[in-house]
């Protein structure tokens, strides 16, 4: 890799390949785009839902909520950038507002930008009246897309949402459903939720993908933990043979993987443990 165009990336926050620049075998790259139809009510997550993306043994989906954030976002951007890779960033409408540049950049540098709603209530949407948690889906799709894009229209430029704390409900589901809005949740969670060192998150999200082998990966670019973790992750990404899928949104139904005999849920043991 030439180190002037990459010291510049990582300055300026330019993108490499964006701009031009031709990933190499050095790098760790995005492998291939799935697009994702989001017609007939898609929902996808084996935490959550009995049905993940198609993806091939070895593939995976990196997927960032709760941001922009402007001490930790950056950082996320910068690591992902240096490996040529394209992540999916679930918004919350209100970070968006207070940190536009930001969400330019990461459409500047090709990433997916979805959302994740307005505030991000305490508990979950769940908790809300169902005008409530309506109002505020709304409002985060209109903040996010004025942030991004500047202006917003009766739907979101990315039809792509994540429940805050995979609070969904079948009236939700329902509503999204006719707006042609695909549901996200997420297969492997890295838990940065919990307070850890980058060196013990790394561990244990390696420990999670070599037990599943593909899937949706979940992190927060809001954790300092998991900035610092990154880097380290996708190097280990490339070591262990793994590829990275980029996520858009198109129509149509979306192509999926079930979930295996056996399935349960997760979310909802672990959403009652936290109290949500």
């Amino acid at each position: 890799m030439n180190f002037k165009i990459t010291a510049l990336a990582l300055i300026t926050g330019a993108c490499l390949s964006s701009a031009g620049y031709a990933c190499t075998q050095a790098e760790l790259g995005t492998e291939r785009t799935l697009q994702v139809g989001t017609v007939g009510g898609t929902k996808v997550g084996l935490k959550t839902y009995p049905a993940s993306l198609a993806l091939a043994d070895h593939e995976v989906v990196l997927t960032f909520d709760d941001g922009p954030w402007p001490a930790t976002t950056p950082l996320i951007l910068n690591a992902l950038a240096a490996e040529c890779v394209h992540a999916t960033f679930f918004v919350i409408g209100r970070n968006s507002a207070a940190s536009p540049a930001l969400l330019k950049r990461e459409v500047a540098e090709g990433h997916t930008v979805g959302h994740h709603s307005f505030s991000h209530p305490a508990k979950t949407l769940r908790s809300l009246s169902y005008e409530a948690a309506q109002a505020d889906v709304n409002r985060g799709f209109t903040a996010d897309d004025m942030a991004a894009y500047g202006a917003s229209a009766a739907e979101p430029r990315v039809p792509f949402f994540r429940y805050p704390g995979f609070g969904d409900s079948p009236a939700l589901n329902d509503w999204l459903k006719t707006r042609k809005i695909a549901v996200f949740g997420t297969d492997i969670w890295a838990s940065d939720w919990n307070v850890m060192t980058p060196e013990a998150e790394l561990a244990l999200i390696l420990q999670r993908l070599e037990v599943q082998k593909r899937g949706i990966i979940l992190f927060h670019d809001t954790k300092m933990q998991t900035a610092k973790m990154l880097p380290a992750f996708l190097r280990q990404l490339k070591l262990r043979g793994y590829k990275v899928v980029h996520i858009e949104a198109s129509g149509g139904t979306a192509m999926t993987r079930p979930a295996p005999s056996g399935w349960q849920s997760e979310t909802e043991r672990t959403m009652n443990r936290l109290g949500m």
